[in-house]
């Protein structure tokens, strides 16, 4: 079996790479979303700053997932450039034609914009988690716990967030080029790990379409609901 190291160094181990990556950010994603859609609890945000705290009260556990989760955010970022880099080594000219065996090519403005996308998505999570994390463009704000004390509130930092029309503006183009990197990424995850049954690729690139769709829309939803609404329920 190949090294980590050696399929750091061929094209097809990158590929390979890049899907385990891609998929299990992909899964991160789905995890997130549904720890973010309890700020619809009708609460006014107490489960989702709970959710928080329960987040926070794993200590070292939650430390261990944050690191592997930045390993993977950096790997996968490393990956593409990578094999961008090697496909414009190999091919400086781009073909104004494209084929591809067994079907229609899958070639379009998605595939052909995953590093521009991609990109923007990295520097977006480096500016989301220090936005809502580390608090660096918003005061820390505290509400009363049930079980005693105070806690952050997280999301009234949301809310208020999103009553910006800026911030929902600019969050919003984001999850829209997220769907985009999605639709063809997780298709084309799949096929870097060997699904490539003729009849089982128009399946999947259904497949990627849709967890793309979901999870842009699913996460639209919070700041366009909470613009509009003028606030959390």
């Amino acid at each position: 079996m190949a090294s980590f190291s050696n399929l750091l160094q061929t094209t097809v181990g990158r590929k390979i790479l890049t899907g385990v990556t891609g998929i299990f950010l992909t899964l991160f994603l789905v995890a997130h979303l549904a720890g973010n859609l309890s700020l619809f609890a009708g609460d006014g945000g107490e489960a989702f700053n709970l959710y928080a705290v329960f987040l926070h009260d794993l200590g070292p556990l939650l430390w261990i997932a944050e690191i592997i989760l930045i390993i993977l955010f950096a790997l996968h970022a490393y990956l593409g450039i990578k094999i961008y880099l090697g496909k414009k080594k190999a091919r400086p000219v781009d073909y104004s034609y494209y084929k591809s065996q067994g079907g229609p090519s899958k070639q379009n403005l998605a595939s052909k914009t995953m590093l521009i996308s991609g990109s923007v998505i990295l520097l977006f999570v480096i500016l989301h988690v220090l936005h809502f994390k580390y608090n660096f463009f918003m005061p820390q704000m505290t509400v009363a716990n049930p079980g005693g004390g105070e806690m952050i509130d997280l999301a009234g930092h949301v809310e208020q967030a999103f009553l910006n029309p800026w911030i929902t503006l600019a969050y919003t183009a984001v999850m829209l080029l997220i769907g985009v990197h999605l639709k063809h990424g997780v298709w084309s995850a799949f096929i870097s790990l060997g699904a490539k049954n003729p009849k089982l690729v128009p399946l999947l690139y259904t497949v990627g379409g849709i967890v793309a769709a979901l999870l842009a829309v699913g996460f639209l939803i919070i700041p366009v609901f909470i613009f509009f609404n003028g606030g959390l329920l």
